[in-house]
């Protein structure tokens, strides 16, 4: 993708399967959840690159395993030069210092039992950031960045809103100055009204801080508020990839015009004279993907010739715009 802009993060062929076992006393391996399988990308250095899909379709896996919260079964991710799935003990917690993560969950992934003070300042303590006092300046700091009144220090997490619990949780991905923010759903479970505050929240500290995010979610229209790519995966793959306004005006791959045409338009003229994409049936089983391409059991243009029986590449149809469907070139 050589176009002057400078790569942070390099994912190839990253795979995550999980196994299913059997049996209380001996357990046997009978079967994997292929929760991710085979998923490449690159994150360039300043971006947001938007990852989206249904539930079930692997994007939060992707996170997690790029920070190594889980183990890869297959593939490299380079950060900066370097394949973090390589790095052990020290050099792990090294260049785990310059990757965060935001939960989806706030109130679920804050310590009930700690201060906000601890629970931000727990990264600078962890990696030994500094004395006591310059942990608690930092943390002062860091509640202020996020708009959190720094008197607060020693106040406990269920006396915050949804939203200020939130708040907490980026102000403690921030601690220790990472580069790359992975976002998992940070805003799906607060109020709408909540929602467009965190997102112009991150967008500020972006712009101040100069980060790179990762942002899963599954809400649309803030993916393409908040986005520069969009990539959007389907069970375990990523099928389409592209800046985000050619997602939105011209998707190529069946599933993601799907997506698009359920994205409501404030224009109400527009609105009525779109086409509605209905997809039949659910998303088919991780531990059993269909063979071939594994969208052609609901996809509504399946060749049947061809379609189960070959998977598709994820190929550049246009600059920029990567695409993994056999038949794309019908759809430009």
């Amino acid at each position: 993708m050589g176009d002057g802009r400078e790569i942070l993060a390099q994912v190839r062929g990253l795979v995550k399967h999980f196994p299913i076992s059997r049996g209380t006393i001996i357990k046997r391996v009978v079967g994997q959840i292929r929760a991710v399988d085979g998923v490449s990308f690159d994150l360039y250095r300043g971006e947001t690159l938007g990852l989206v899909g249904e539930t079930g379709s692997g994007k939060t896996t992707v996170g997690r395993t790029m920070l190594r919260l889980y183990e890869a079964t297959e593939g490299e991710v380079i950060f900066d030069g370097v394949d973090l799935m390589s790095l052990k003990g020290k050099e792990l917690d090294r260049m785990r210092r310059r990757i965060s993560m935001i939960f989806q969950d706030p109130f679920a992934s804050l310590n009930p039992r700690m201060t906000i003070g601890s629970i931000v300042g727990e990264p600078l303590l962890v990696h030994e950031v500094g004395n006591k006092k310059e942990r608690q300046a930092r943390v002062r700091q860091l509640l202020e960045q996020v708009g959190l009144n720094p008197n607060f220090i020693n106040r406990y997490p269920h006396e915050f809103s949804g939203g200020q619990q939130q708040r907490i949780g980026i102000a403690r991905a921030l601690a220790l100055d990472p580069e790359l923010v992975i976002c998992d759903e940070p805003i799906s479970s607060l109020d709408v009204s909540i929602q467009a505050q965190i997102v112009n929240l991150l967008e500020r500290l972006q712009d101040e801080l100069g980060l790179t995010y990762l942002f899963i979610a599954h809400d649309l229209s803030m993916v393409r508020h908040i986005s520069d790519r969009i990539a959007v995966m389907y069970l375990g793959k990523i099928v389409e990839l592209a800046d985000r306004d050619s997602i939105y005006s011209n998707p190529l791959h069946p599933y993601t015009q799907a997506l698009m045409s359920a994205v409501p338009v404030p224009d109400p003229d527009l609105q009525e004279a779109r086409v509605r994409i209905i997809l039949e049936g659910d998303i088919p089983s991780p531990a059993s993907p269909p063979e071939g391409c594994n969208f052609h059991t609901r996809c509504p243009v399946v060749r049947l010739d061809h379609c189960p029986l070959a998977e598709p590449e994820l190929r550049e149809l246009q600059p920029g715009h990567w695409v993994a469907c056999h038949y794309a070139e019908d759809f430009q």
